[in-house]
């Protein structure tokens, strides 16, 4: 089954779309990728497939009612089924000063979400026989210091590595870094935090490390690897890295709130130093694109590939975790399979959803932080809703 975009028409006064756009650089225009499916007009707000009118009012419903709880900007949603858009809506400003409103195009930061678009990096190359899950790292990363005790990719991707998380000491936001493997110096120095295995513990400097490996396997750079081999097969025109000095088409503002809980601008941060862990952009249009490529009987992955991703790691001691390859896996009330993943960084706040059982896949994005919480609640309540 090949993965459709369908095209989004125009539902605000076409002069606004115009105005906006004709202040971008012309080198800013946006092109479509060699694979792209057919390529969606800038400015679109909402989308509703037809025989899904009840379901998308209800949904739009559910975040505006989010938007106003949790007092976001700008936000939007989506929701694909069977690979197929069948609803997607902006909410709400992408930039308050300017008046822009938000739309299923707009460029959100996506944080943690970062770390399964790059599982599509890692099954590639297992599949192409060029990653050894459970290999030591240095296979792949010489440079990386040894450790107490071996370290490999599989571990990393499952959060069991003992690889440490963000301390409050950690600068690494505002420097910027030329390569991945330079990015390992926040803490390649530092020893693990426990075994590897013995127990699960959240790292996103693991995910630093993974794209280490994932650069050196390939022989590429880590980000043209992104963009070659999963972005672009898949269509994926919003999905970029987040780089700071770069003009970016449709890139949000971001938003936090100041001591007297105003809405104000964020400072620039440089995110050069995660990109795997948490330094994509990407649309809610993108990510349900995305999530669809792990729906069984795709073709972007094989069958056991897929179940390789979506096992739940164990410990040593043989403890479930609560992660596969990346993906966090879980089940719902009726016992169905769920894949997701949430994402948070500053000015953002987002969550992709997988439902195989009714190949239904949402995603939701926000641009804040403070005092947002969109979750998997929010996302499952989502889903449910087209889940017909």
């Amino acid at each position: 089954m090949q993965i459709a975009r369908s095209r989004l028409v125009l539902v605000f006064v076409v002069a606004l779309a115009v105005t906006h756009l004709s202040t971008w650089p012309a080198a800013a225009q946006r092109t479509a990728a060699p694979n792209s499916p057919s390529i969606v007009e800038v400015g679109v707000q909402q989308f509703v497939a037809e025989g899904y009118d009840q379901p998308a009012e209800k949904a739009a419903a559910l975040v505006a009612k989010i938007q106003k709880r949790d007092r976001i900007p700008g936000m939007a949603a989506a929701c694909a089924i069977d690979g197929k858009l069948v609803w997607a809506e902006g909410f709400g400003l992408a930039n308050v000063e300017l008046d822009v409103p938000a739309t299923p195009r707009t460029r959100f930061r996506v944080g943690s979400i970062s770390k399964v678009l790059t599982v599509g990096a890692v099954a590639k190359l297992v599949e192409a026989g060029k990653l050894d899950l459970d290999a030591p790292v240095q296979t792949y990363v010489p440079s990386f210091p040894k450790k107490e005790h071996p370290v490999t990719t599989r571990q990393l991707t499952g959060h069991l590595a003992g690889i440490r998380h963000y301390l409050p000491t950690d600068t690494g936001d505002s420097q910027h870094f030329d390569d991945v493997v330079d990015a390992l110096t926040i803490f390649q120095d530092d020893p693990l935090i426990h075994p590897p295995g013995s127990k699960w513990s959240y790292s996103s400097y693991a995910w630093n490390l993974v794209a280490a490996v994932v650069q050196g396997a390939s022989g590429r750079p880590f980000l043209e690897f992104m963009q070659q081999e999963v972005f672009n097969p898949l269509g994926l025109d919003d999905t970029c890295a987040d780089q700071r000095r770069k003009i970016i088409p449709n890139r949000t503002a971001f938003y936090g709130r100041d001591g007297d809980d105003n809405l104000s601008n964020l400072p620039e941060i440089d995110i050069s130093y995660k990109w795997a862990g948490g330094g994509f952009l990407s649309s809610v249009e993108d990510l349900v694109l995305y999530g669809s490529a792990y729906l069984p009987g795709t073709d972007f992955l094989k069958p056991e590939t897929l179940e390789l991703v979506f096992t739940k790691q164990q410990t040593n001691d043989g403890i479930a975790t609560r992660n596969g390859i990346g993906w966090a896996v879980s089940k719902d009330a009726d016992g169905h399979a769920l894949y997701s993943h949430g994402g948070s960084l500053q000015g953002c706040r987002a969550y992709l959803l997988i439902m195989p059982h009714s190949r239904v896949v949402v995603a939701i994005a926000a641009n804040n932080r403070h005092g947002v919480n969109i979750n998997l609640a929010d996302a499952l309540k989502l889903a449910r809703m087209f889940a017909l």
